[in-house]
């Protein structure tokens, strides 16, 4: 079975920093899409950055050039570095897998979630 564990989340005031970690493990033979995701109260669930394939990285407009996704697949780790945060930033953070377990299995599963809040 697959798992994903974030951390890295909490409180910063505007204009500072965080760096948020999310750990794979299990069984998995191929990976299509991984990225990150937030969901702000009363909001719907977006996409704040991903791999689209293994070499590909997308951000939303509203996070380019304060945001950085990265990966280390040796640690099978992704990571999202967020840099001159602000309050509108403030959400729940989730990480998302999109792969095939098998040759035939595909899955896509979601981390628990963990909140980041930006507030003086």
């Amino acid at each position: 079975q697959v798992q994903l564990v974030e951390s890295g989340g909490g409180l910063v005031q505007p204009g500072g920093s965080l760096r948020l970690s999310c750990v794979y493990s299990g069984r998995i033979f191929s990976i299509n899409e991984m990225g990150w995701y937030r969901q702000a109260p009363g909001k719907q669930r977006e996409l704040v950055a991903n791999y689209p394939d293994h070499y590909t990285t997308a951000y939303a407009d509203s996070v380019k050039g304060r945001f950085t996704i990265s990966r280390d697949d040796s640690k099978n780790t992704m990571y999202l570095s967020m840099d001159n945060l602000a309050p509108e930033d403030t959400a729940v953070y989730y990480c998302h897998l999109d792969f095939y377990a098998t040759e035939w299995s595909k899955h896509n599963i979601w981390g628990q979630g963990i909140q980041v809040t930006v507030s003086s």
